[in-house]
């Protein structure tokens, strides 16, 4: 007998089949393993496991199945044998899907192609170096930069002329190469962010399991389970289903839904769904598809400005209007003082002399004035401005991802700081979206989970299982029956499928094998309810579950414990009806059960399946109350939002009950404020448009509201002047999600649709993430306003130093390399230093900003003048009195000029971290970034006086002048902490005119 035969013949002998008797078989497997084992070494046993060979894919023409799809050959599918012929031409199962084995998968891929889509490459390095050097102010620096060259060599020799024209070509090149660099940075993590958005998870079948993997991983002969909300994966044909309609206006540009069913089974990569559920069968993939091709042609325009940043260029083209002006008139200046021979050079010779004229001397001359001249535009000119944003809105989107917030638009970071009002959902945001049902009654007995089926009918129970296993779009899926079930499907599918099969015994595979489902009636947010229509022993019952109130509507009749029925009478119906507002006062969601048979389908459409089911004269079956607790943190997020000046609105699909009552819990609205009104949104919705405008400031909690209602409130909110973010997850929240300032869609719960139509999606659907997402846009303004602040500080110094320096005496104090040096200083450095701090709790203690209030306030000018008048004054003593003051020559004497105004920026930038706050060094050791920046200036600095002497222009200096220099910078602390005791009005300028009475 061979080592098979001998355990085959261990193992027949054992039961399988009584849990009880498993250790037997372990036991069996144990001792022919010894048997085997204590048998020659050289002998083996080949056992021929059964595999999938896909060798036949290798000479498939799948060519025929990419165009199945594309040009809807119907003909062409019915020669295959139609869906169920694709099936097996393509090695799939309906039911069971394809196998996970990652070889199928692999091999798959390889014959059929994968699921993505080739993308144009972004921008390389060099790309973003040569538009740095695009600026036409650094090319004309670079030209003026050979020019001195040339002229430096030819007057003082090769050995010592290279200087000044090398030290600009260099002083240009870093300037050009850190901008390269930090936007190469920025736009690969704008690049990495994107790609996350486009992430999209699919729901499958393999194995016979649904579970959810990467559109990305898809694969043909896959069987993707379709929902309303869903965006198609990829080419496919409809295998089986109900209701389905698909939006195909991205394909096709018509608006109107198309019905797809078995006679018109092509769905097309990258439509909607907007009704129904089914399961398609993916037959093409990536670049085979339509979608993939149109795809492959898009580059993702990741340059967009936001409205910040066109402010902004605004404000760089005033301040570089200024700063042409000053360097017009110091050109000017200086030109005429050359040729008076006002101009001398270190030795005190005049550089034109009229007795010794020399072409070469005059062009020279007026060259090095033209690139002062240049300098001046290139320090005056902002540029910082739009890489500030840059960094900022990078900073905050890879932070936010971190907080569970994925931003699809640039521009709601920014607004969310604006935010004056939130609407937002009740399930999942506000509460925690673990749902369990804690009541349950029949007839008018509550009954306790534990005996169901002691204290029921069980005619009663049989319905009711057929009620939840079968009007419904999630899943039950078991291995064998000691295995736990896998449950899937929404949150109140999920909890209603747990509770029948734990508490009612729900089987859901002899339920599909004893009921045969001819029609469904999907649920949606307007209806509030699903109905199907089921073939039980050749009779037809009508099963409906939705929203409680508006089941029990429809019911004539009720089912007791005892599976007897009862009319429906006013008594009957007004005592369900306090059942049903008792729960819903609990804060449970209350859900009712009820069907009807029905004798014969009374209307049918073109396929034979009935075209409505009857949803009157019902009878109910049943009510059951789930709980989903709020969230723990969503009370101190409420609260944060009311300090910060946000109102919270509360939009909800529950009765108004359930809703006043979470409403309550949650902290939205309290029992003695009248000011806070509770409505629902048919009430809303009947209003006169006045009265609606009115109210909707009032509004604290809209129930039983339906997507047109949240978009109604929307509308009346923006009309008030409110800046408004909105939540939402379904389909039908995308018009409102569209219409709000921010829309928030929901990561987990949200369809594809919901986050489409959004700004933000927010993957944990929690509203302390919403409350996280609004400080963020807080922190993007408040960075910006600090680099103003910082950045318009070296501009009017270095402008009004260098103009009143060139008029007085003809020459300015900082050289062409050391202004460019401060301008990286400022710009580049200054930008990752001050753009990169993280919100505090201060920022959410302030009222929103609004739309036109101006980006430099009162409080920045008071900063930043002061600051500015300081320096000034400072340098310009040095500039006039500095070689008598410290017994220095010229040279060293600009050099302490230099070197006080650079450490000047570097004290003012700990000033620039807090705009009104008296203490600069608050939090500081949480912004690692800025210390930093402050440590690489101030060790480049070092190197720029003490190493690079010939390059910056500058003479070694001795402890004394380096104590002076730091000494007097230093000052900018305590004048900044005394500048912030002068009040300052909030009110604009003619606000605080007198009025003059007539």
């Amino acid at each position: 007998m061979d080592y098979a035969s001998i355990f085959l013949a261990r193992t027949s002998s054992v039961s399988f089949t009584l849990p009880r008797k498993r250790w037997r078989i372990a036991f069996t497997i144990i001792i022919t393993c010894r048997t085997l084992s204590r048998k020659q070494r050289n002998q083996y046993v080949l056992i021929n496991m059964p595999t999938t060979s896909f060798l036949s894919f290798k000479g498939t023409h799948h060519q025929s199945f990419n165009h199945l799809v594309k040009e809807k050959r119907a003909e062409d599918l019915h020669q295959l044998g139609g869906a169920s012929g694709l099936i097996t031409k393509l090695k799939s199962n309906s039911n069971n899907g394809i196998s996970s084995d990652n070889e199928e998968i692999r091999a798959r891929k390889e014959a059929f192609g994968s699921n993505t889509y080739p993308k144009k490459k972004p921008k390389g390095f060099f790309v973003h170096v040569w538009d740095a050097l695009s600026d036409p102010f650094l090319l004309i620096l670079v030209v003026c930069a050979a020019f001195s060259l040339g002229f430096g060599i030819k007057e003082h020799g090769i050995k010592n002329g290279w200087y000044d024209g090398v030290s600009i070509f260099l002083a240009v090149f870093l300037v050009t190469i850190v901008s390269a660099v930090s936007n190469f940075k920025q736009s690969k993590r704008f690049d990495k962010l994107a790609s996350e958005c486009d992430n999209i998870r699919v729901a499958v079948v393999r194995d016979g399991r649904r579970q959810e993997i990467s559109i990305f991983e898809l694969v043909v002969g896959d069987v993707v389970l379709l929902n309303i909300g869903d965006q198609v994966p990829a080419d496919g044909v409809f295998i089986e289903g109900h209701s389905l309609q698909v939006d195909e206006s991205s394909m096709t540009g018509e608006t109107h839904p198309v019905d797809i069913s078995e006679k018109d089974p092509f769905l097309s990569s990258g439509v909607k769904v907007v009704d129904g559920y089914a399961s398609m069968l993916v037959t093409a993939v990536g670049t085979d598809t339509e979608w993939g091709e149109m795809m492959g042609t898009i580059t993702r325009d990741n340059n967009e400005e936001t409205p910040l940043q066109e402010r902004l260029q605004g404000l760089t083209t005033n301040i570089g209007k200024i700063g042409v002006t000053v360097a017009v008139l110091v050109f000017a200046v200086l030109t005429i003082r050359y040729f008076t021979g006002s101009t001398k050079d270190e030795n005190g010779v005049q550089e034109f002399d009229k007795h010794h004229v020399s072409t070469s001397n005059i062009i020279s001359g007026l060259v090095n004035i033209f690139q002062q001249a240049v300098t001046i535009i290139v320090v005056a000119i902002p540029e910082g401005l739009p890489l500030a944003v840059t960094l900022t809105l990078a900073f905050s989107m890879k932070r936010m991802m971190k907080d569970n917030a994925l931003v699809r638009n640039l521009s709601a970071c920014e607004t969310m700081g604006s935010v004056t009002t939130i609407c937002t959902d009740k399930t999942g945001t506000l509460t925690l979206n673990r749902m369990t049902v804690t009541e349950f009654w029949v007839g008018k007995e509550v009954v306790s989970s534990e005996g169901v089926a002691e204290s029921v009918d069980a005619r009663v129970i049989s319905l009711l299982c057929q009620g939840v296993g079968l009007n419904t779009t999630g899943s039950v899926y078991q291995n064998n029956s000691l295995s736990v079930p896998e449950i899937s499907g929404s949150p109140t599918e999920k909890a209603l499928l747990h509770w029948a099969v734990s508490s009612l015994g729900m089987d859901t595979d002899s339920l599909k094998r004893g009921c045969k489902v001819v029609h469904v009636e999907a649920f949606n947010s307007e209806k509030k309810r699903s109905g199907v229509l089921l073939m039980e022993n050749r009779k037809l019952v009508a099963h409906w579950k939705g929203a409680a109130e508006m089941i029990l509507a429809r019911c004539t009749g009720y089912y007791n414990n005892d599976g007897s029925i009862y009319d429906m009478d006013v008594d009957h119906k007004s005592h369900f009806e306090r059942i049903i507002k008792d729960m819903a006062a609990s804060s449970l969601r209350c859900i009712a059960f009820a069907c009807k048979s029905i004798e014969e389908v009374a209307h049918t459409d073109e396929e034979g399946e009935a075209a409505k089911i009857e949803d009157e004269g019902l009878i109910l079956l049943g009510l059951v109350g789930l709980k989903d607790p709020c969230r723990p943190e969503v009370k101190t997020a409420l609260e944060a939002c009311k300090r910060a000046g946000v109102t919270v609105k509360m939009v909800t699909g529950d009765n108004i009950y359930t809703a006043r009552a979470i409403a309550k819990e949650c902290g939205i609205i309290s029992d003695d404020n009248e000011m806070e009104v509770v409505v629902e949104g048919q009430e809303f919705r009947n209003y006169s448009p006045e009265k609606q405008l009115e109210i909707a400031d009032k509004i604290r909690v809209m129930a039983r509201s339906s997507p047109f209602d949240k978009l109604l409130l929307v509308q009346c909110l923006k009309k008030k002047g409110h800046v408004v973010a909105v939540t939402g997850d379904g389909t039908n929240d995308a018009p409102a999600l569209k219409e709000a300032d921010v829309g928030l869609s929901m990561g987990i719960q949200g369809t594809e649709v919901a986050k489409e139509s959004s700004d933000i999606i927010i993957l944990d659907d929690n509203f302390s993430t919403v409350v996280t997402v609004m400080s963020w846009g807080r922190c993007v303004y408040n960075n910006i306003q600090k680099f103003i602040q910082f950045q318009l500080t070296v501009n009017v110094a270095a402008l009004v130093i260098n103009f009143i320096s060139a008029v007085t005496s003809g020459k300015m104090p900082l050289t062409t390399v050391q202004l460019l040096w401060v301008n990286l200083i400022m710009d580049t450095m200054g930008a990752l230093a001050l753009a990169t701090d993280r919100p505090t709790k201060e920022l959410l203690k302030k009222r929103p900003v609004g739309r036109t209030e101006p980006l430099i306030t009162r409080v920045m000018w008071r900063n930043l003048l002061s600051q500015a008048l300081f320096q000034v004054a400072v340098l310009l003593i040095f500039q006039f009195k500095g070689q008598l003051m410290f017994g220095v020559s010229e040279k060293v004497n600009n050099t302490i000029i230099f070197n006080t105004f650079v450490f000047s920026q570097v004290f003012n930038e700990f000033n620039s971290r807090k705009l009104e706050k008296k203490n600069v060094f608050e939090d500081i050791l949480r912004n690692k970034m800025f210390l930093a920046i402050i440590m690489v200036t101030i060790l480049l600095q070092i190197l720029m006086v003490e190493v690079l002497k010939r390059f910056a222009g500058t003479q070694m200096l001795n402890w004394e002048q380096w104590g002076i220099c730091v000494g007097v910078a230093a000052i900018t602390w305590p004048l900044g902490w005394l500048i912030k005791f002068i009040p300052v009005s909030e009110k604009r300028f003619h606000e605080m005119l007198p009025r003059w009475r007539s």
